[in-house]
């Protein structure tokens, strides 16, 4: 009789484990705002707001269940440097719960984020290693990982699968347990958009598990292969360009989108998202991020469709981020103008569509 038996020590699996799913009962659930439509309009727009996390964005759930993932997974234990291919916001929220579990973090983004995100990923003790382009993110960080014998946590084909999308207080289920006392408690719409994917999936996946009328959008800002690879069904379909709205879009189609549960995609100027992105933090009172208003140019856009058809109901997107991490960029007026982008027709779409619910974009 042979045995081969390769069991280990699993006290700091345990420990790590417990110290992840105490952080998230330190943590309230994100709250459901409403934003401010006139009331004769007949349809609310609710906003999740994923900037309460305590890493300050939507990545935070993510990075969570990427981590929880990986050390079930026993992938990840004690000593492991952990390396990912982020934008920005993942990889801040990943180095948050690396430095909760006493390992090292190196984040390998592009040259062209934003240093406000870079400083965030070096104030929770993470590494930046920059690239030139962001397709290289990925060879680059399995190269790191290999060299250093970590872990490439790769988000780009785990968040799909990393997430119980079947409840566990994901992001669906808040969304609807929280519109349960709301006169449409189950929304015509919710609208996300896509970096990874992951979000995307759970919340379609969820939807048709629950058997609930509401449909999914999401939206796709310039240069990404999210809305190419649906129109024309290919999931290898790339445009080999960066997304100049920070933590939505790829140069590729990612193997965590699946678009099989998204009912419709809206493809969204990137002039429009910052447009949105400003507008909104003058009604709210609070700076936005840019994907932030790529979601409401998109949920905006729906509201007017069913304003138009004469229905009521309600539509859910998401507050992804706070807008103070793109003081340099989104809301420097600078900036978009280096960017080619002209801000005033988007900017009068959307006061059009304050005034009357009518939507010229």
């Amino acid at each position: 009789m042979k045995y081969c038996d390769r069991s280990t020590d699993r006290t700091w699996v345990d420990n790590a484990v417990r110290l992840i799913e105490a952080d998230t009962q330190r943590s309230a659930d994100t709250h459901l705002l409403r934003y401010p439509l006139p009331p004769r309009w007949g349809v609310q727009l609710y906003l999740k707001d994923e900037s309460t996390h305590p890493t300050g964005s939507l990545k935070h759930r993510l990075a969570r269940s990427l981590f929880l993932y990986a050390i079930c997974n026993g992938w990840v234990t004690e000593g492991t440097t952990i390396v990912e291919a982020s934008s920005g916001s993942t990889a801040i929220s990943e180095a948050y719960f690396a430095k909760l579990l006493g390992l090292d973090f190196v984040a390998v983004v592009p040259e062209r984020t934003s240093a406000e995100k870079i400083a965030l990923i070096e104030a929770q003790g993470g590494r930046c290693h920059l690239v030139g382009r962001p397709p290289e993110m990925y060879t680059e960080a399995a190269r790191l990982a290999a060299e250093c014998g970590g872990h490439y946590m790769d988000q780009f084909t785990h968040a799909e699968r990393a997430t119980d999308w079947r409840g566990n207080n994901n992001i669906a289920e808040s969304i609807f347990e929280q519109l349960a006392l709301e006169d449409h408690p189950v929304p015509d719409w919710i609208v996300v958009g896509a970096g990874t994917g992951g979000t995307s999936a759970t919340i379609g996946r969820y939807i048709r598990y629950r058997r609930h009328a509401t449909r999914l959008a999401v939206v796709d800002p310039e240069n990404s292969a999210f809305y190419g690879g649906y129109e024309t069904g290919d999931p290898g379909y790339e445009t080999g360009m960066p997304s100049r709205i920070e933590g939505i879009g790829r140069p590729r189609v990612e193997p965590s989108f699946i678009g099989q549960v998204v009912d419709r995609m809206i493809e969204v100027p990137d002039a429009a998202s910052i447009a949105a992105a400003r507008h909104a933090s003058a009604v709210l009172g609070r700076r936005v991020g840019g994907s932030t208003g790529t979601n409401l140019w998109g949920a905006f856009a729906l509201i007017a469709e069913m304003l138009a058809a004469g229905r009521f109901g309600s539509v859910v997107t998401l507050l992804c981020d706070g807008g103070d991490r793109y003081a340099g960029t989104y809301f420097d007026d600078a900036w978009p103008a280096a960017q080619g982008l002209e801000l005033t027709p988007p900017a009068a779409v959307l006061a059009e569509f304050t005034r009357t619910g009518a939507w010229l974009g």
